[in-house]
């Protein structure tokens, strides 16, 4: 049944082709206005394996041409001064970023993270007796060949690389040149106290290079604490949209601009990740497990997360901005963060005959537009004709990026559109996602019908298609660096 299913979605979608070739230069994604934070009943209990948002473009960085960079931000909500703990990754858990090169919507290479914490137990002599202090860091803290003296807890991680199937493929562990393939995770940003030489300065002694099996090529990794990248007028949004939504650009401030999260990002060659039979499209998605032993609380009137396969429960999935946070409904978005982009035929209504647009319409009057959204199928599942649609597609929710440079170039940041495809910016979402790009925004105008070939067309199928809908929180290049890994020092704890 779930094969016929998806068929029939192929057979919908050819059907449409013609028309949805007319999308190229002005597609966008999605449905929600808003990142991945606490979107599921379940994920609010595990915050740790919480995905919040996930980021997949042709690296801009001078001198890195050829490469791909994949951001997985978890943890979401990181206040500053969060102390005496901050913010650890659970070591129980299996976070994955998953690579689809062929676009049948089934991973083919996987970026599989383990932590490690290790609790040094600092103590300090008091009238005599050795007694455990009850702090983060007893000193400043630096990275040192054997971890700083003054720190409470120390992170590490590995990083596997699963050939075809997360469960049953080949599984290698990526090493350093020097063979090392434990590596250690920066401290979070305590404060400035507590690093004298600078966060930043500390922090990118972390940057390590992996070697990529079989290949004379290697990645760069970094995984820890980094700035929120998403920018949102978060409160007024889930307040019934309660803004001005033909306001300026600029006009409200980011909810998340003192917030925090962790960041897993990998910069991997383009070729290495395709899959050397002429597909320059790959697929992203990154997802978050635990284990099947673990005690997994049901939530009241909710399904618990279906059980996967092996000894692994997966909690967290996350690709487009943000599916499950406003586009599935409320009783299957555990099962959403439980499923395969291959099992997407389920929810197939959620993006056809979507709610938010008929919300939109009965708080401010906007025309929801004509039904089926085929133009969010295109989207969400096949990736746009022209631009980032594999050539033998499978539907599926997933992040899709052409890699082939020479058809897309890279936009340097100074020149990046925050509309992305929607501004004329090829390189940007949701060919991919890059840091920069405003996805409410765009989102917001999408749900209008920003996409139909009438938009703006009084009688047409999408009247309210060219309004230029905003939350008023506005993304630019001055918020991200311009170089490995984009995104920024994280707001520190004790700014002095």
């Amino acid at each position: 049944m779930k094969r016929r299913a998806l068929s029939m979605s192929r057979h919908r979608i050819a059907r449409l082709s013609s028309s949805l070739a007319l999308l190229a230069l002005s597609a966008s994604a999605g449905l929600a206005i808003a990142s991945s934070h606490r979107e599921a009943p379940f994920i609010t209990e595990t915050p740790k394996v919480d995905a919040t948002d996930f980021y997949m473009f042709n690296s801009y960085e001078p001198g890195r041409e050829g490469y791909v960079t994949i951001i997985a931000n978890y943890q979401p909500f990181q206040t500053a001064y969060g102390g005496p703990n901050f913010f650890q990754l659970d070591p129980d858990a299996l976070y994955q970023i998953h690579v689809d090169n062929d676009g049948d919507t089934r991973e083919d290479l996987t970026f599989s993270f383990r932590f490690n914490a290790t609790l040094d137990a600092l103590a300090l002599n008091v009238g005599g007796q050795t007694v455990p202090v009850p702090l983060y860091n007893i000193g400043a803290i630096a990275n040192l060949p054997g971890g700083s003296p003054n720190l409470n807890i120390e992170e590490s991680y590995t990083v596997d690389l699963i050939r075809g199937d997360r469960h049953r493929g080949r599984t290698t562990r990526l090493t350093t040149p020097g063979g090392e393939s434990r590596i250690r995770k920066p401290a979070d940003n305590v404060g400035a106290k507590s690093f004298p030489q600078g966060y930043e300065n500390y922090a990118r002694t972390f940057i390590t290079e992996l070697v990529l099996p079989g290949t004379t090529q290697t990645a760069r990794v970094f995984v820890g604490q980094r700035k929120d990248p998403f920018v949102v007028n978060l409160g007024e949004v889930f307040d019934l949209v309660n803004l001005n939504p033909l306001g300026p650009v600029d006009g409200k401030e980011d909810s998340l601009a003192e917030d925090n999260c962790t960041s897993l990002i990998i910069e991997v060659p383009a070729s290495f990740l395709r899959n050397g039979r002429g597909e320059t499209v790959i697929g992203g998605w990154t997802t978050a497990s635990l284990p099947r032993n673990r005690m997994l609380r049901r939530s009241p009137g909710f399904d618990s997360p279906a059980a996967e396969g092996g000894p692994w429960q997966q909690v967290s999935r996350l690709a487009m901005p943000l599916v499950n946070e406003l586009v599935i409904g409320l009783p299957d978005k555990n099962k959403f963060n439980a499923s395969e982009p291959d099992d997407d035929a389920q929810f197939l209504v959620y993006v056809t005959n979507p709610t938010l647009p008929v919300i939109i319409q009965s708080l401010f009057g906007v025309q929801a537009p004509c039904l089926p959204r085929n133009d969010l199928v295109s989207v969400f599942l096949t990736g746009v004709e022209g631009l980032n649609r594999p050539a033998c597609v499978h539907p599926g929710e997933m992040m899709r990026l052409q890699t082939d440079t020479s058809r897309i170039p890279v936009t340097p940041i100074a020149l990046q559109s925050p509309l992305g495809v929607l501004g004329g910016d090829l390189s940007g979402f949701p060919n991919g996602r890059r840091p920069i790009d405003d996805v409410v925004d765009i989102e917001l105008r999408v749900v209008a019908g920003a996409l139909y070939p009438d938009a703006g067309q009084p009688g047409g199928c999408a009247p309210g298609g060219n309004l230029p809908l905003t939350d008023g929180a506005v993304t630019s290049a001055a918020l991200y660096d311009p170089f490995f890994p984009y995104l920024r020092t994280p707001v520190a704890s004790s700014p002095q």
